[in-house]
């Protein structure tokens, strides 16, 4: 039995500042936890890059640039523009893994092409070309073909899709990006 004089002090107000430390805390620590999720959240990337992976093909190198510019672009060494898009892929289907990583293929736009893009990109529109039309001025290669191919050949069409086959060890292979 408690006996609290009047003048005296009381258990009581010393339990409810515990109870009230207690929720703070608890509060605090949930805070603390939304907080955590919330910055995950908004630094996740969403998986498209703004970047892409081009190839000088004087150099024989990869390098990156931004992932709407027209390929053939300026490549790394001077005005020339011998940079054309690579299609990177890891061959063990882990992207991060710099030496799993080789070029599927290489693409580039022909000339008529890569003008309506550029201009429909100034614009904000989209080329006088159709789609279908437009495919066929894609030209593609692996990175030791002598020839450029359209997308449109059984030629391209087998180059673009050749390497997704999963390996000898049954993984398939991922596009990597940078």
């Amino acid at each position: 039995m408690l006996v609290v004089s009047e003048g005296g002090s009381s258990l009581m107000p010393r339990v409810m500042n515990r109870v009230q430390w207690v929720k703070l805390a608890g509060s605090l620590l949930m805070l603390g936890v939304a907080g955590f999720f919330l910055m995950r959240f908004w630094r996740e990337d969403s998986g498209v890059s703004e970047k892409a992976f081009f190839y000088d093909l004087s150099e024989k190198k990869l390098f990156v640039a931004e992932r709407g510019l027209v390929p053939p672009i300026r490549g790394m060494n001077d005005t020339t523009e011998d940079g054309v898009r690579a299609v990177v892929i890891s061959t063990n289907g882990r992207p991060e893994d710099p030496a799993s990583r080789r070029i599927a293929y290489l693409e580039k736009y022909s000339p008529e092409l890569k003008r309506q893009m550029e201009e429909a990109k100034a614009r904000g529109g989209s080329p006088e070309m159709g789609r279908t039309a437009a495919q066929g001025h894609r030209w593609v290669k692996r990175v030791d073909d002598a020839q450029w191919v359209s997308l449109l050949t059984p030629e391209g069409e087998r180059l673009v899709s050749e390497w997704a086959v999963p390996g000898p060890d049954g993984l398939s292979p991922v596009v990597c990006t940078p």
